[in-house]
């Protein structure tokens, strides 16, 4: 019950809408407008309210929408204004194809009442297709014989646009045998038509190529191309023809078997078939036909049987050549048999003369060959011509008749060229022309004419000392360009210019190979380098002999241990050096002198504090071996300090050396007693002589010292008493009087000085301070203090 009261209501819309569609076209009113394609979208159609007499205010009341057949919204109405507006691009082509004219029907819907009007829109073409050919090359195969006037149907151009746009005609390009015609079908189809102005001609031109352009009526006008390519096809119009009417050919008698004749070529100017020719003989004798055959392909006739002159002297052969056709051409080929000189000359040679001495003089002339010559032939082909090859050292000389010598052109050089491959060629003077090839092998013997050459001017040669004896070194090298025992080098020592040079003593060289050997070990201490020359001499008589400069340069190995100079070290009594108990941080101490045999690296000595009887007290520059304080002195410091210090080299392995260096702390130099280690005053108690010189010794030095003192002391303060206050001035130039030159006493090296400032004010003439003056510095400002670089390594201020 259900389904059919659905249906009754599906059948009551339908009547309903046909009841409406009535009404509407009893009271509906027709609307045209035009617009052309592509234009963009919210274009202006035109004015419905206006088109329609209606108000503006009328289709917004009345609700007025515009509707499709196919439900595209294609138009959009403004209801404000009465504007009917595209709503998208419209496309003619798409929307309507090849019909003509476009036109899209819409209805216009109003209510109250309501209302149905029908609107035309109809789509103007433009210009906006170009014509388009379907094949871009177009074939055409035209037979050559083809009558003019002759005409060929070409594929047509395709144009979308239609009415003015469309496809209106076509053209070629310009061409003498085509011009292009157009046919219009029924169905208004345009196509171009190629029709034959001029004859073709296949041999001459066998394809043509041309370009096809389709134009529409548009303004400005659009175009199309297509390439048309005409295959002329050949027909069989042209017989073969010969190159050469008539052949004319000279051939020896003695010609080869199976050799070539002549070969004869025809040409045809049909293609395929039509062009293919075959060769045959036309009405051959029976001897022509056993002598030559001809190659049905190629033309080329062949000698089958041996020719004789005296027998035939010619033959003339009638040669045709046929197409595939039936078509043919002639030729005749006449063939002479020539005598030939068939006895090639002879050479006998009487001498020779081999090796030949390099140093002969140009102005001799030597003659090592002799030969003759004959040819069995008469007339001309018994006449000779005999010649050698260019650029040889020799010449041929007649003699008599049919006889030659051989001689040489100038003096030879057998170190630039030891041997002549030398070829006799005698040609006869027939024809053909026969010759005789003779090779001789002539050798340049050697004289010694080329002293030995060494390989280089000078030799340079390296060895470490301490070398063990007989030890290889080095070698020297020469070459001698003579050959034999001209070349045999032998080798030597030549004697030094040096006559204190023992060189026998040092190297000997090997005679044969011209190897050096040391025969001692060496020292580079005692020898660092020596030169000697060598010699190389060969064998020959007389001996020629060159020499070179061999140096020998010794390297140093690291032998020698460094040697301590100060303190010191020869068993007596210890050095003791004197330390105020007032010294700064910084003073120095004493300076450790070594020095170290070796060169290089290997006698770059360094030094190093090991062992102190008070660690931290003294401290020694790795690079001068200077001694010096590294704090103040404390009364709770040892009198009696002993330190052992390590010099070492730079080698590998390194080498070293210690040095033991006492030292004592004192309150003031005024006191005379100096004590010494232990052992020392152990050595004094098993001496008494040892003593009482040592006591003699220290007072006169003691007496000297304290007179210096006073004398020093007496001109400073004569001189400025202000100097007690900021310290003692150190003057420039020269040491003054009141400086006391300390150098060379075996407690400090060469370059220190010392001021030595007394105190006035004391009853014991006692040191106030020491102080190293350095002389070749530069003059420092009065007043300020100078850091020492001892002191700034040492981290003190």
């Amino acid at each position: 019950m259900g389904n059919q009261g659905a249906g009754n209501l599906r059948i009551r819309q339908v009547l309903l809408l046909f009841v409406l569609l009535e009404m509407s076209q009893a009271g509906s009113e027709s609307g045209r407008f035009s617009v052309a394609e592509e234009m963009q979208k919210g274009s202006l159609v035109g004015n419905l309210a206006k088109d329609l007499g209606l108000e503006v205010g009328e289709l917004f009341s009345r609700e007025a929408q515009v509707v499709s057949n196919d439900n595209k919204h294609r138009l959009l109405l403004d209801i404000n204004t009465g504007d009917l507006l595209l709503s998208e691009v419209l496309d003619r082509e798409e929307l309507c194809g090849s019909s003509e004219p476009c036109v899209l029907h819409f209805q216009v819907l109003m209510k109250n009442p309501l209302q149905f009007s029908r609107i035309e829109l109809q789509v103007k073409d433009i210009n906006d297709h170009s014509p388009v050919f379907l094949e871009k090359e177009m074939l055409v195969e035209i037979p050559e014989n083809s009558p003019v006037g002759a005409v060929f149907l070409l594929e047509s151009a395709k144009d979308l646009d239609v009415g003015i746009n469309a496809l209106k005609n076509y053209t070629i390009s310009s061409n003498s045998h085509f011009h292009i015609k157009m046919r219009v079908n029924p169905d208004n189809r345009k196509y171009p038509e190629l029709v034959l102005d001029k004859a073709l001609d296949y041999e001459e031109q066998s394809e043509l190529s041309f370009i096809l352009t389709a134009l529409d009526g548009g303004s400005p006008p659009r175009s199309g191309t297509a390439s048309v390519r005409v295959v002329v096809v050949d027909i069989n119009d042209n017989s073969p023809e010969f190159e050469q009417p008539f052949y004319e050919v000279k051939i020896p008698e003695n010609s080869v078997l199976g050799s070539q004749v002549v070969r004869v070529s025809a040409r045809d100017l049909d293609s395929g078939k039509n062009g293919e020719i075959s060769y045959s003989f036309f009405h051959a004798s029976e001897d022509i036909r056993k002598t030559f055959e001809i190659n049905q392909k190629s033309g080329e006739v062949i000698l089958t049987a041996s020719l004789d002159f005296e027998t035939i002297k010619s033959y003339s052969i009638i040669i045709q050549a046929t197409d595939q056709g039936g078509l043919f051409g002639k030729s005749t080929v006449r063939i002479q048999v020539m005598d030939m000189n068939d006895n090639a000359p002879e050479v006998a040679v009487s001498s020779i003369t081999s090796p030949i001495p390099e140093n002969s003089p140009e102005i001799v002339v030597m003659v090592f060959t002799v030969f003759s010559l004959r040819d069995q032939d008469s007339g001309d082909n018994g006449k000779m011509v005999c010649s050698i090859q260019d650029n040889l050292p020799f010449l041929l000389k007649p003699t008599f008749k049919n006889f030659y010598t051989l001689v040489t052109e100038g003096a030879l050089d057998r170190e630039r060229q030891p041997e002549y491959n030398i070829t006799i060629t005698v040609t006869d003077m027939g024809t053909p022309r026969l010759k005789t090839q003779h090779n001789i092998t002539v050798l340049v013997s050697d004289v010694n004419d080329n002293a030995p050459a060494f390989t280089q001017t000078s030799y340079t040669l390296f060895i470490c000392e301490n070398n063990s004896p007989a030890l290889h070194i080095g070698s020297v090298s020469a070459t001698d360009a003579d050959a034999g025992a001209n070349a045999q080098v032998t080798y030597s020592l030549l004697p030094p210019q040096d006559p204190q040079l023992l060189l026998a003593s040092l190297v000997s060289i090997n005679a044969d190979n011209g190897h050096l050997f040391a025969l001692r070990a060496l020292d580079f201490e005692a020898l660092q380098a020596f030169e000697f020359l060598v010699g190389a001499t060969d064998r020959g008589v007389p001996a020629l002999s060159s020499q070179a400069l061999v140096r020998v340069q010794v390297l140093d190995a690291n032998d020698n241990s460094p040697f301590v100079l100060y303190p010191l070290q020869n068993g007596s009594a210890p050095c003791t050096e004197l330390v105020p108990r007032a010294a700064e941080p910084g003073y120095l101490v004493s300076k450790v002198v070594a020095v170290d045999g070796d060169s290089g690296q290997n006698a770059w000595l360094s030094y190093q504090l090991l062992k102190a009887t008070e660690p931290g007290l003294f401290g020694v520059w790795a690079h001068n071996g200077e001694v010096r304080t590294a704090r103040l002195l404390s009364e709770r410091d040892a009198a009696k300090q002993r330190l052992l210090l390590l010099v070492k080299d730079n080698g590998e392995p390194p080498r070293s050396a210690s040095v033991t260096l006492h030292v004592l702390l004192v309150d003031g130099f005024s006191q005379p007693y100096l004590p010494l280690p232990e052992a020392a005053a152990d050595a004094a108690q098993a001496d008494p002589l040892t003593v009482y010189l040592v006591i003699a010794l220290a007072s006169v030095s003691s007496l000297f010292l304290f007179s210096v003192l006073a004398f020093i002391a007496v001109r400073l303060c004569r001189k400025s008493r202000a100097a007690w206050v900021g310290g003692c001035t150190v003057p420039e130039g020269h040491l003054p009087g009141h400086l006391v030159d300390v150098s060379g006493t075996g407690t400090l090296s060469q370059s220190y000085q010392y001021e030595v400032c007394l105190r006035g004010d004391t009853g014991t003439n006692e040191f106030k301070f020491l102080k190293p003056v350095i002389s070749n510095l530069p003059p420092t400002n009065p007043g300020r203090e100078e850091n020492h670089p001892f002191l700034n390594g040492f981290g003190f201020n």
